[in-house]
């Protein structure tokens, strides 16, 4: 579903996607969300592609916060 997003976001043009400062082997991708009233948060969050890195970075409420492992929910 991102990527349809992202595609249209960068209206229909290539773009690179940004390599892992940590653990320079994952891309970052984009992730989005919905807010406390339902509306879109476009690319709220972008997480390292590469599973055994999990870095993340995530804007909530304005504050970034940085460098959480991102661990699936069960």
């Amino acid at each position: 579903m991102w990527f349809r997003m992202f595609d249209e976001l960068k209206g229909g043009a290539e773009m690179e996607l940004p390599k892992c400062q940590k653990c320079s082997n994952g891309l970052l991708i984009p992730l989005s969300d919905y807010g406390q009233e339902g509306a879109s948060v476009i690319f709220k969050a972008w997480a390292c592609t590469n599973p055994d890195c999990g870095f993340s970075l995530r804007v909530d409420k304005g504050e970034i916060t940085y460098g959480k492992r991102i661990e699936p929910k069960h």
